[in-house]
């Protein structure tokens, strides 16, 4: 790979992140033997620049947020266009994850796809249906493609990003239990969890829900704050070790779900008020299948969020989730009394398009 390796970086909603076809990586087969997934998941290291708290000598910022990777090929899947597998590529150590789906970086699955050929661009805007391997879900991205030609220009602000950009509203399609294999993986509505009340649920993000008063807290603490409170994060780390057999997921000890999200009364006019960890780092706004899954919960009446939302009428319900650095609308469609389906408004833009230089060949953990 002393070529280098084609690439893409942009920023997905909140994240940003490496897009690549997967005919580039070792491993571009499907499926691939495990040498050489072992190939690609080295290479990503190198590219990033895992592990090293800076990753200095790669391009990832340093963040469990800036250090993500999308890989995208033409799907044969009837009536799908493109299959995307999200990797997160951690920051300190050497270990790449494909356990959870990454709602931001999925936003711009859609304009990759177009600007790589995988998807003819109509005029005006262009449908783009996307499978996502990590849990076999499928979302519908609308990206603008005036004259046939991806835009990124446009007026639509999302919070945790600045200035605007063009919208591309997602649509997600039997997210329900898609990594646990239900919507409540014990199913019951809460659980205790080292004596705290908890509501484990999964719509497109395995989460454990939390008040945030229950670990005495306002729920108003800065992520830096959270971040600095060793005891709170062991605690939080308990809670989730235990969560994760209870949720099919099993022994989670090295995996980056279930999140880990603190619930409080909205303060801003919204539906709720979230921190949440992702699963060490306190996220500075939230994800977007997480904000899902907080969504679906304040619509079920019992769990851990539903006492402290406020739900509108209607069964089209326009929830807007609180982090903190502003607000996430979904919007959940009701049907037969369960969450049909879920939509968000989310934004992307390309910041390079060229070839990126991996660094030394790095030793993967187990």
């Amino acid at each position: 790979m002393s070529d280098g390796l084609r690439a893409m970086w942009m920023r997905g909603g909140t994240s940003k992140g490496l897009y690549l076809l997967a005919e580039d990586l070792p491993g571009g087969s499907c499926p691939a033997p495990s040498s050489a997934l072992s190939a690609r998941d080295a290479l990503l290291l190198g590219v990033m620049g895992s592990p090293d708290p800076r990753q200095i000598d790669g391009i990832g910022g340093a963040d469990p947020l800036t250090s993500k990777v999308a890989v995208v090929r033409r799907s044969v899947r009837p009536g799908v266009d493109v299959d995307y597998l999200f990797l997160q590529v951690f920051v300190d150590r050497a270990l790449v994850s494909d356990a959870q789906n990454c709602g931001n970086i999925l936003a711009g699955v859609g304009p990759f796809a177009i600007e790589r050929g995988l998807v003819a661009a109509q005029d005006g805007e262009t449908p783009v249906t996307i499978y996502m391997e990590n849990t076999g879900q499928i979302a519908v991205a609308r990206v603008a493609t005036p004259g046939r030609q991806v835009t990124y220009e446009g007026r639509t602000r999302i919070d945790g990003a600045p200035g605007t950009a063009a919208a591309i509203p997602i649509e997600f399609r039997d997210t329900a239990g898609s990594a646990c294999g239900a919507l409540l993986p014990t199913g019951n509505v809460t659980d205790q969890l080292d004596g705290i009340t908890v509501t484990m649920i999964d719509n497109g993000m395995p989460c454990v829900l939390l008040h945030a008063d229950a670990l005495g807290l306002s729920g108003q603490e800065t992520p830096a704050e959270l971040e600095a409170n060793a005891a709170l994060r062991a605690r939080l780390e308990t809670i989730r070790l235990a969560a994760g057999p209870r949720m099919n997921l099993g022994d989670v000890s090295q995996k980056s779900v279930p999140k880990m999200c603190l619930l409080s009364p909205a303060t801003a006019g919204g539906t709720v008020m979230t921190r949440t960890f992702i699963p060490h780092r306190c996220h500075s706004s939230i994800g977007v299948l997480g904000a899902v899954s907080v969504a679906t919960a304040c619509l079920v009446p019992g769990a851990v969020g539903h006492d402290l939302a406020h739900i509108p009428e209607g069964s089209a319900k326009s929830l807007s989730i609180e982090h903190p650095t502003g607000q996430m609308a979904v919007i959940g469609h009701i049907k037969d009394g369960t969450v049909a389906r879920a939509e968000i408004i989310r934004t992307a833009r390309k910041l390079m398009d060229g070839t990126v230089f991996p660094g030394p060949t790095r030793a993967m953990e187990n």
